[in-house]
């Protein structure tokens, strides 16, 4: 086995697909990013979910939102629905693991607010429903899934692909769409530099 020849063919398929999920989703990306900058703008938040891996994007891309991304600005509002070991346990131990996102929303999620669910496989039960709940909240919700056509884009009003079967190469296109849409939601909020007043 060439370990070398492994990463190279890794670094070159994810680079593929990175390239490709860009192309194909350029304007979805565009919308994504002004429809949280509305929302945010309008004095409502973004809420962010997924399981395992997408779990970790969406405490990740939250961060970026609350803290910063590149640009010093004031911290917008984002909530990563996977954080909180206590009410994730205690959802999933009393009314079981598919709900773990929904009874979030009800308590959090106010009209207005957009919701971002993430999942490789695009089936992900427990992102299905609380995407599926969110519609009925009149929540605008953006999907972000691999397998193009899965079910998850039943239940968006705007569902970015990455068309791939490969868990971490879909990961590493989400994370990179991500990033643009934290940093456009920045530029469409402040422009190239925040106002000072931010």
């Amino acid at each position: 086995m060439n370990l070398k020849s492994e990463i190279s063919e890794r670094a070159k398929a994810s680079q593929k697909l990175i390239e490709e999920s860009l192309k194909e989703n350029l304007e979805k990306i565009i919308l994504a990013s002004q429809k949280i900058a509305s929302a945010i703008k309008a004095g409502n938040k973004l809420l962010i979910f997924g399981n395992g891996g997408s779990a970790a994007q969406a405490q990740h891309l939250s961060a970026e939102f609350v803290n910063r991304m590149v640009m010093e600005r004031k911290p917008l509002p984002s909530i990563a629905l996977s954080t909180d070991t206590s009410i994730l346990t205690s959802i999933g131990n009393d009314r079981g693991f598919d709900e773990i996102f929904t009874i979030q929303l009800k308590a959090l999620a106010k009209k207005g607010d957009i919701v971002l669910g993430i999942s490789t496989s695009g089936n992900s039960p427990n992102v299905i429903k609380a995407l599926k709940l969110a519609g009925e909240m009149s929540l605008y919700r953006i999907g972000l899934a691999g397998a193009l056509g899965s079910r998850i884009g039943e239940f968006c009003e705007l569902c970015l692909w990455t068309d791939s079967k490969s868990t971490p190469r879909i990961q590493e296109a989400h994370l990179v769409m991500g990033h643009i849409i934290c940093e456009l939601v920045d530029l469409i909020l402040f422009g190239e530099k925040p106002d000072e007043k931010a």
